[in-house]
């Protein structure tokens, strides 16, 4: 997809300082009595929208396994075999990185695990992973299990939370607890932002507290890739996992992303290792032992899932058509703008859990319910066409999305709550 294929009212904002790309969506609609309305759609941190480009691309692929068969994998404008390579580079944009640093493959807890085959290996007292308190559930799920796997149990777990009576961390609080815990550290793992409180990170900052003190440093960017700029190279980061159905708008259960840095090239570190890991030479010779591609490549274990991959070709090229800093301008606008308009109706009604600094926070603005039952409120949200995500006990999260979100939607947003807040439930 190039900008001539995107529709009349997308390629025109790309010279305006608006930028919104709205029209390179598919925005769902509503039902408003007797008329279909388009929703005022605030929940990319859960789903992103479909590009309408997605179909095409998902078109492609069907019409080159019906015309081709397994040949395909070598046949066609974007054969199987080197199809995953066709969205390193926009990937690689988003997330600061060097092309061979990053891969499309698996889900984000697959690739979290397999991740940490590699960079949990824990050496006598050197043993515990730090990770924040309330990380997102799956996070957790899968780090106490790799403390099983290694005979470990949670006493080995370090779960850092805010100061009592605050909603978010303070970087020094991180970087205070690294160091405490520094010799018994054998990785740290933080989002690049934190799913409930929308709060982002100085992924650098923490990686070089992990790094002095001899231990490793990744990252869940489930949250954060596609909404916030990032730069995992010059981090230094060891390496970050992400999905691609929230901001990058891939589609439900889109294949995911790695990020592992080029000093891990060619790591003799164990892996769980695959035949698509193994170097492209000679991977068709079925050879009986295993030797990886250099780079992020070498993670792979299985065939790359093309139909899946397909939807995030199209998302990208719009991305790239904008760049990350655009968006993230247009994005600071928007939560800034939304920030002023929930202050300036709801201050006794509502709490914003998020920062108000622009710089530690992503596009996603989290709304405590503070009287009535927040749960009503949300529904009655969704009765007006203001789609966003509640999470228990009281929390509204919503989402202005900078590539489909406009400043109306908000103004729509604004007035459903005044409506819903002012209910006796």
């Amino acid at each position: 997809m190039n900008q001539s294929s995107l529709a009349p009212e997308a390629q025109s904002s790309l010279k305006t300082a608006n930028l919104s790309l709205r029209g390179a969506f598919a925005i769902p609609n509503w039902q408003d009595g007797d008329t279909r309305k388009a929703q005022h759609y605030f929940c990319g941190n859960s789903l992103g929208l479909m590009p309408l480009a997605a179909k095409a691309e998902v078109q492609a692929v069907l019409e080159n396994w019906a015309h081709h068969g397994v040949e395909g994998h070598f046949l066609g404008e974007a054969p199987w075999l080197s199809y995953h390579e066709t969205v390193r580079a926009g990937l690689a944009d988003i997330v600061g990185a060097q092309p061979d640093e990053v891969v499309a493959m698996n889900t984000l807890s697959v690739n979290l695990h397999l991740m940490m085959v590699s960079f949990f290996q824990p050496k006598g007292t050197r043993s515990k992973i730090l990770i924040e308190a309330k990380a997102f559930p799956s996070d957790r799920y899968a780090v106490v299990s790799q403390l099983n796997w290694h005979g470990l149990d949670e006493s080995n777990l370090i779960e850092l939370a805010p100061k009592p009576g605050a909603d978010v961390l303070q970087l020094e609080d991180i970087i205070s607890a690294i160091a405490e815990h520094g010799e018994q550290l054998a990785l740290v793992l933080f989002p690049g932002v934190q799913y409930a409180t929308g709060q982002a990170f100085d992924l650098a900052a923490i990686t070089q507290a992990a790094h002095a003190v001899g231990a490793l440093a990744g990252f869940d960017l489930a949250h954060a890739v596609g909404n916030v700029e990032l730069a995992l190279h010059d981090a230094n980061a060891d390496f970050a996992v992400w999905c691609s159905y929230k901001y990058l708008n891939a589609g439900p259960g889109a294949v995911a992303g790695a990020f592992v840095h080029q000093r891990h090239a060619h790591s003799e570190r164990p892996r769980f290792a695959g035949w698509w890991g193994h170097q492209q030479r000679d991977r068709f010779q079925m050879l009986p032992n295993f030797q990886a591609t250099p780079g992020a490549d070498g993670w792979q274990l299985s065939n790359p899932p093309i139909l899946s991959l397909a939807p995030l070709r199209a998302s990208l090229l719009i991305f790239q058509s904008v760049g990350m800093h655009a968006l993230r301008k247009r994005s600071e606008y928007l939560t800034s703008y939304l920030e002023r308009q929930l202050q300036a109706h709801f201050t006794e009604q509502l709490s914003i859990l998020t920062p108000t600094d622009v710089s530690q926070r992503g596009c996603q603005l989290s709304v405590r319910v503070n009287r009535g039952p927040g749960r009503s409120v949300f529904d009655a949200l969704a009765k007006s066409g203001v789609i966003a995500d509640w999470r228990e006990p009281d929390i509204i999260r919503i989402a202005p999305v900078p590539l489909y979100t406009e400043s109306s939607d908000i103004d729509a947003l604004i007035a459903a709550l005044g409506l819903a807040l002012s209910r006796k439930f």
